[in-house]
Formats: C-alpha cells, structure tokens, sequence
C-alpha cells in the first residue's frame, strides 16, 4: 500500500503551518513588533541583506541565528549565534546600567546608598550605587519575562509612547527657542569654559554689604583670599570673566561654530573659539572643564554604535510572530528610516541650538550637572528624563527577552551538547533555563557597572553578526542556489559585500583589540562545534560554495596530466566483506590511513555479489559499516559499494569507475588472498590475477599487502626497525616514494630505510652503491644502501618486465655522474614520447597495444638507453616464458629455482626488518601458467612478516628536479 500523503493533505498541512512555538498561547497573542522601531542602525545594508533571508522561507525562533546557520552551516551559525547571544545579554546590562544613571543623576539623587565628599572617591561610589540597583533592575526585569512575553509587549507600548513623546519635545523646544532660548549660563574665563560646581558666582568679585570681596573662583586661581598681596595664575590675571548663553537657539547661528570636528586629547581644556582670550598659558586648574577622554572619529562610532543595536530585535523574536516573512523587513526598514531621520535631524538640532562647549561637556560640570537635553525641550525637563528612563528600561526588557529565546533556538539543534539543557522551556513554550543563564550573564556586565567598558563589548558581537548575514546574503545571491528565492526584492550581493566590509572596518575601527578577542571567541566555538561533528544538515552555503571550488577544480585538473613533483598515490582500497558485511580485513584501512595521512584522494571499495534491485539494502548497510570504519581509522575520503552479479565485474566495473574527472585514482591497494593453497574454490586467488591484470590494463599502480593483519595499528610506534626496500628493477620510482611517505606517520616516524639493490657480477658493485648514494641525495631520501651481488639467472623472473633491468638502472646511477651541461640536456629529452617505458608484463594480454604505448612524463631517460633495454630485455623472455607456462618437462625446483634464490637473500637481510617493499612482477599472458604465478610470489615472500608488493603504473612518480 502507497504510504506517501496525498497532494491535498500536504497542501493543507503546509497552509497552516505555524512557526510559533506549539501550545504557547500567550504567544500567539503577541503581534507587537514596534520593539524594532526604536533602534535604528548606522546603514540600511545589513537590513537589506537580513530582509533577503528573512523573505526565503520560514523563519522559525532564532532569528539571525537560524538565518545565519542554515545559509552558512552550523559552525557558523553556531559561532555566530552564541557571539550575538553574548551581544544581546551584555546589551541588557548596559540598557540597565542606563536606567539606573538616569535614575540615581536625573530623577532621585537622594537615593544613591554610597556616597563620598571626596571628588576622586566619587566615581567609585556611583558605581557601586549602579551595582546594587542595576541587580534590583535586573531581577525585576527577568521576574516580567518570566511571567510572559504578552506583558512584556504591554510594556513595550507604554515605553513607545514615553519615546515619542520625548522626541516631539526635543523638536517643540527647539523650534521655542529660535525665539525664546531658555536661561542656561555657562560661566567662562577668556575662552576657556569653568566648572560650575564649586563656584558661588561667575566672576572675579561679589558684592557682600556694599562691599567687593573676593569670589570663590578668586579663591581657586589665586594664593590668598585678598586682594593685595595675592599671587594669581597669570591667565586668570589677563582674562576677564564672563557668562554665556548655553543654548542660544535655534535662530542664534552657533550652528557655523559646531558644523566642523574638532577632536580633543585627554585632559585638554574645553574652549569657545570665538571667544576673546589673552595669549597667555596659565596653569592647567581643576576648576576648568577638561575633556575626560582622548576623543576621535573611532571612539565615538564605538560609543554611538550600541544605541543602534536594534536593527535585530524584531528578528530575535521571530518565533513570536504572525509572518516573520512580512514583519521583519517591514519592521525593520521603516524603524531604520524612522529613527534616522530622528537622530540625524536631532544632531542637525542640537548642534544649531546648544554651544559647543555645552555639547563637549560630558558630565555637564558646566551647567551644575544639569542634562542639557531635557533644558533645550518643551515644556519641561522631565518629559526627556521620564522618556529616557523607561526607553532604557524596555530596551532592556526586549533583549532579556531576545537573548533567551536565541540560545533556546541554539540548544535545541543541538550542535553545541553542553547547552542542551537549555533547549528545555516551560509549558507554555517560555524559555525558562536559558534565561536564567541570561539573567547570570548580565548581572557579570551589571558587576562591571561602567558602561565605558561593556559598550565596546557588545559592540564587536553585533558588528560580527551583521557582518556574516550579509556574507550569508551574497553568498546565496552569487551562488544562485535553487532554493534561494527571496521575495524581497531589492537587494543586490555588491549592497551586502559592501555591509560586510563595512561592518569589519568598524570592528577595527572601533576598538582593535576588542574585534580580535570577539574573533578568537568566535573562532574557539567555531573549532568546537566542527571538533564535536555537527551532524546537522541544512544545505547551508558554505556547501554550496564548496561544491562550486571542487567543480572549479575537477575542470582545472581536466587540462592536462599531473606533473612529477606533484604525483601522490591517490588510493582505491578494495576490502572483502564476509557474509555479515562485515571487513575481512581491516588493517587495509589503517594502513591506507597511514600512507595517506589525511592527504590527497582515498576511495574505499567493495563489492557485493548479486542483484542491485535485490540487494540495494545490503550495500547501503554495508557502506555504513565501511563509513564507520573509516571514521574509527580515521581515513578521510569516500565510500563506492557495487553490486554485480560476479566479483570480478564489480572490481573491474570499481578501478573503472570510481573517481570524477582529474580527481581519480591512481594506485589500486588490496590484500594478498591467505591461504589460497588450502582453498578447494580457486575463485579467490583468480580473482586476484584477474584485478592485477585490470589494474595493469588500466595503467595503475598496485599495492598488495601480504600478511596484512600482522601491519601495526595506528596506536602502535614503532620506537626502532627499519623499512627495507629492495629495488630490483626500476618501477617508475614507487618503491623510493612509499617509505617516505609512511615515515610521515607517527607508527612508522622512528624507523629507518635500507634501500638493497641487486648486481649482475660484471657490475661495479662500489661503484653502484656510490651512484644510488648520490641519487638518494639528490631525492632528498635519507636511506642506507647495500648492493647484493648475485647471478642473472637467479633473478631472471624479473626480466620480463618491459621497464629498466639491471643494466638500465646502472645507466641511470652513472647519469647522476653527468656534468650540470649533460644533465641540462639529458632533461631536455623528457618531451620525446619515445622515451616512456611502459611498465607490463610481456606475457600481458595487451601485448600488441602496449608495444606501441606512450606517455608524456618527466623521466630522465633517452632513447638510446630505452633502445637498449630492449635488447636486454629479449635476452631474458625465453627464460621466464619457461617458468610461467608451466610446461611438463620442468620440475617444480627448477621452476621455483628463481623465487628461492631472492628469498634466500631478501631473509637473510631483512627478516627483522618492519615492512618489506619489493618490487611485484606481472602475470603471465598464459592463464594456465596463474597457479604457478601464485606459487613464485608465496615463494618469494616466503619467511617475511610484513611484505608489500610494489607495481608501478608506468611513469615517474619521484623526480630529482625541484
């Protein structure tokens, strides 16, 4: 029966579908999205990306969080998301903070608990004051979130309505004081501005009963109280005292003073350039204004940037939203140009109606700490200090509410495993752990109490968030990614890349080192989240892109065959699998782990006998069993299971197949087939010569390890032991490159290399060994060498190798004795095609086809040399072509006479050696002569623990050349 849902009945799941929070009433009840309409940021393009990704599909809870994750990967998204976490939490601590400055300077001073006479004690005081209200804010504040987010909306329209109301204040009082400036003196000495803290009144003199004394502010500038005989600061001497207008108004044409920057030092004096002033220096006094800190362009971006931080509010709530597809580009756009216009117009306003020096006066030390905002507005101060109050109170509710929410949308995908707990939430869907983790989190900001420094740390987790949802939007808009179909249309990659350039200027721009800890921070959850396996798939596009460069590349490796220098065994295992699925022969792939190290291409292979329509759960078992195997042998590379109905096919149909373009394989790696002496089924064994005839026809290398079980695991180290090579013919350099290679690992570090080459009798066997000393050097192969004397006889089985023999590889030893000219020449002749040896058996069945074989490959080699090895060559055919046909009037000893005399050798030489690599011959073209084939190798190998069977696939794979 047909299981699958009928069209109708997913059209209407689909149409009904909620992303809200299931059971969560009080949710479906909240619609208010204005939170974002107070907070607007510096640019309109990282809300034009976020509004893209925003529109291509369903946005559950999580907002920028789950934008970023299932468009970059949970790595990212991870990293990310818990940076913005941080962000939003730290942002609740300042908003408090703010509050209670607001609270304890502006509306009940009277209220501070610790207090201080002393002026440098003072600062200390105030912040243990914001301390001790900021945790009594905070713990109301969590108790209404946790009550419900319904009352936190019906907080958020009364803080709105206190936010307009101060706004059109602001504007009524400027507008008022273009013709009627309020009464706000500033009291100043020449040009510079005077603190009006200690001061009785702003002059020199008083008059007390008809009489001039002297003021307070003589007092401070001068040595003595009287008038004679006191010595004063001489610019207190030549400048006179005088009281301006703070906020002349709007028609008063100060704005001609303030239009231009003028960034001071720490320390400096605060002055009114257009002020009369003698030219003298005077003393610095602490009764001046001076500038509390170093100001430029950089700083106050960095200040100014956490007031603009809301551009996410709407989206941290997404799950609490009717269509978050709707409201949150909406929300977010019209908020942006809403609260521009608002701040651009203010700074237009104050800086048209208020002195500068009033403005650059932080504290207000000039104006009896009054706050210069709430003078300017109309009809009283109090409308600024209540809006701002309770601004800074729900921008605190909303992100104690945002914040949770975002780790709960992180702890339930489940890719950081120490945060699962607080995926949990009570039963109306309310995150109930995550915001007690919250809660703890802003009360460490609230501890810090200076909002100097949390700023800039919220700041740099903001800015990395928008910097990659505008990576993620470019991402997907270059990629063109099927399903990247955004219904908001007006958003191009170049906007994003712009906002994401921008965002990274700002992180260095605003605090340096700030934005390398955020990095590190991010990069630290980054390498934990892959270190753990995220398991998570969303198609992300960082995938994408990944999908993009390795095409890029298949096409580039397209253009032509790989140099020398640059060859690398790129491996195709093939394991046996028993008849529960299960790996005969493990070891394979640690050994395979072991030669590659993690690098270049690995495909592991199998085959299963029968039919694909059959057995199609059996291989899909049978590769999650290799997969997991690979994984516990830690073997990076990929998985091909075939059916066919016999094992040959399928082997063949695998060295065929596997791979895609340039990134094939190019080394077969197998076992040797054990006990295939005692096995009544020759199958096994056949099917051994038939895959290295495949593998021959398909010019591979081949690798065949005998004894495979008794190879080291990868928690084995070998702390001594060599890796013996015995180089019998020349294979196109395999048997130089592969203990090199192992000795990359860490099982095979401490081991040495012997290199044993054989010699006729008529050869130079000193100076053979000096030759192969100089080559080795020359491959920057550290090895030592041994020349082994024996008769031609004794290795005849290895003649037929259409490839260098003994003679030709004496020929290549004497080469490296060439002067620099001859060797210069000698490579010029790489390019002639007639120069490949091929490497096969003569007895191959492609006998014809791979006479007249050729290759271009960088070798060494002319063809005057290549001439030569045949001629040697035919010498030897008849001799082996006796030993493989196995004809009647031979007997066994005289047949095996071969393998007995080098295994007498290579054990009395290496019969404690850790690995044996030696150079492995063809099968005969004759498939009578296959048993006796098998009978040479066992023979050969006869008496080793560790054997590797080397067969090179007929070019260079190791040159001298840099």
């Amino acid at each position: 029966m047909d299981t699958r849902p009928k069209v109708s009945s997913l059209l209407n799941r689909m149409a009904n579908y909620t992303n809200l929070t299931q059971g969560a009433k009080e949710h479906e009840e909240a619609e208010n999205i204005t939170e974002g309409k107070k907070k607007p940021t510096k640019t309109m393009l990282t809300a034009i990306s976020m509004s893209a990704i925003a529109t291509n599909g369903v946005v559950p809870a999580g907002g920028s969080y789950f934008m970023i994750s299932r468009a970059l990967g949970p790595e990212f998204g991870g990293a990310v998301g818990l940076c913005f976490y941080l962000g939003t939490t730290f942002a609740a601590a300042m908003y408090i903070l703010g509050a209670i400055e607001i609270f304890l300077v502006y509306i009940v001073p009277r209220a501070a608990i610790f207090r201080s006479e002393d002026a440098l004690k003072e600062s200390a005081a105030m912040l243990n004051n914001m301390r001790v209200y900021g945790t009594a804010f905070l713990v109301l504040m969590v108790l209404v979130v946790f009550i419900g987010v319904r009352y936190v909306n019906k907080f958020a329209s009364l803080f709105l309505a206190c936010v307009i109301v101060s706004i059109l204040a602001i504007y009524a009082g400027a507008i008022k004081s273009s013709f009627a400036p309020p009464h706000f003196p500033v009291c100043m000495l020449g040009n510079r501005t005077l603190s009006s803290r200690h001061i009785d009144v702003c002059s020199k003199t008083k008059e007390i009963n008809n009489m001039t004394v002297p003021s307070k502010l003589w007092g401070f500038f001068c040595n003595s109280s009287q008038f004679f005989n006191a010595t004063c600061d001489e610019y207190f001497i030549h400048n006179n005292v005088t009281s301006i207008q703070g906020i002349p108004g709007l028609a008063s044409g100060v704005i001609t003073e303030n239009l231009w920057s003028n960034y001071l030092p720490k320390g400096e004096i605060i002055e009114k350039p257009s002020a009369k002033s003698s030219d003298v220096l005077g003393s610095l006094n602490h009764e001046y204004v001076l500038v509390d800190i170093t100001t430029s362009f950089t700083l106050l971006v960095g200040i100014f940037f956490p007031s603009v931080t809301g551009i996410m509010a709407g989206s941290n709530r997404s799950g609490d939203l009717k269509d978050a597809q709707k409201s949150i580009p909406i929300g977010t756009i019209l908020a942006i140009l809403t609260t521009s216009f608002v701040y651009l117009s203010n700074v237009v306003l104050f800086g048209a109606c208020i002195e500068g020096v009033v403005l650059r006066d932080k504290f207000g030390d000039a104006v009896k700490g009054n706050l210069v905002v709430g003078t300017l507005s109309w009809p009283s101060p109090w409308v600024i200090v209540i809006g701002s109050f309770f601004s800074t109170c729900g921008a605190g509710l909303q992100s104690l509410t945002g914040a949770p929410r975002l780790l709960q949308a992180i702890a339930k995908d489940n890719i950081i495993p120490f945060l699962r707990v607080f995926g949990h939430s009570k039963a109306n869907g309310e995150p109930t752990w995550a915001l007690l983790l919250t809660a703890a989190i802003a009360e460490l900001g609230i501890l810090i109490a200076s909002l100097d420094l949390v700023a800039p740390i919220l700041s740099m987790f903001f800015l990395m968030c928008y910097l990659f949802v505008n990576l993620a939007c470019a991402l997907q808009t270059l990629l063109r990614t099927p399903n990247w179909r955004p219904r908001f249309r007006y958003y191009h990659w170049a906007l994003s890349f712009m906002g994401m350039s921008t965002c990274l200027a700002l992180m260095f721009i605003s605090s340096w080192y700030y934005a390398i800890v955020a990095v590190v921070i991010a990069g630290m959850i980054y390498k934990y989240i892959e270190y753990q396996g995220a398991e998570k798939e969303w198609g992300d596009g960082i995938r994408g892109l990944s999908l993009s460069a390795a095409r890029f590349a298949l096409l580039r490796l397209e253009e032509g065959p790989p140099h020398t220098k640059n060859w690398r065994p790129q491996l195709l295992v093939l394991l046996k699998l028993d008849e529960d699925l299960h790996v005969k022969h493990p070891r394979l792939l640690t050994f395979a782990s072991q030669l590659k190290a993690g690098k270049g291409l690995t495909i592991v292979g199998s085959v299963i006998v029968g039919n694909f329509l059959e057995n199609y759960g059996e291989a899909l078992a049978a590769e999650q069993t290799i997969k997991h195997l690979m994984e516990a042998e830690k073997v990076k590379g990929f998985c091909q299971l075939v059916v066919a109905a016999k094992l040959r096919e399928g082997i063949s149909h695998l060295i065929q197949s596997c791979g895609l373009g340039g990134m094939k394989h190019n080394t077969v790696v197998m076992g040797w087939p054990n006990g295939w002496r005692q096995s009544e089924d020759a199958r096994a064994w056949k099917t051994f010569i038939g895959t290295v005839r495949v593998t021959t026809a398909a010019h591979l290398a081949l690798l065949v390890a005998k004894n495979i079980s008794f190879f080291p695991s990868n928690v084995e180290q070998f702390s001594e032991g060599n890796i013996d090579v015995w180089w019998i013919v020349h294979d196109g350099g395999m048997l130089m490159l592969l203990p090199f290679l192992l000795k990359q690992h860490k099982v095979w570090r401490k081991c040495g290399i012997r290199i044993f080459t054989v010699a006729q009798l008529e050869d130079n066997s000193i100076q053979m060994k000096k030759d192969l000393a100089t080559f080795l050097y020359h491959l920057r192969i550290e090895a030592e060498v041994e020349v082994v004397e024996m008769h031609d006889s004794d290795i005849s089985a290895y003649t037929y190798e259409r490839t260098l023999m003994m003679e030709q590889r004496s020929q290549m030893l004497r080469h490296m004795r060439l002067s620099k000219t001859e060797r210069d020449r000698e490579a010029q002749l790489v390019k002639d095609r007639n120069s490949m040896l091929r490497l096969t058996s003569i007895g191959s069945d492609e006998d014809e086809e791979t006479e007249t074989y050729q290759e271009k490959v960088h070798m060494t080699w002319t063809k005057d040399k290549y001439m030569a090895s045949r001629g040697q060559k035919a010498k030897s055919m008849e001799g082996f072509q006796d030993l493989l046909n196995m004809r009647p009037d031979h007997s066994n000893v005289r047949r095996m006479h071969t393998a007995v005399k080098l295994n007498e050798v290579i054990v009395n030489k290496s019969h404690e050696a850790k690995l044996v690599l030696l150079n492995m011959p063809g099968p005969p073209r004759n498939p009578e002569g296959d048993e006796n084939y098998m009978e040479f190798l066992e023979v050969l190998t006869e008496g080793l623990e560790r054997v590797l069977l080397v067969r090179g696939g007929g070019s260079e794979v190791i040159t001298i050349y840099s």
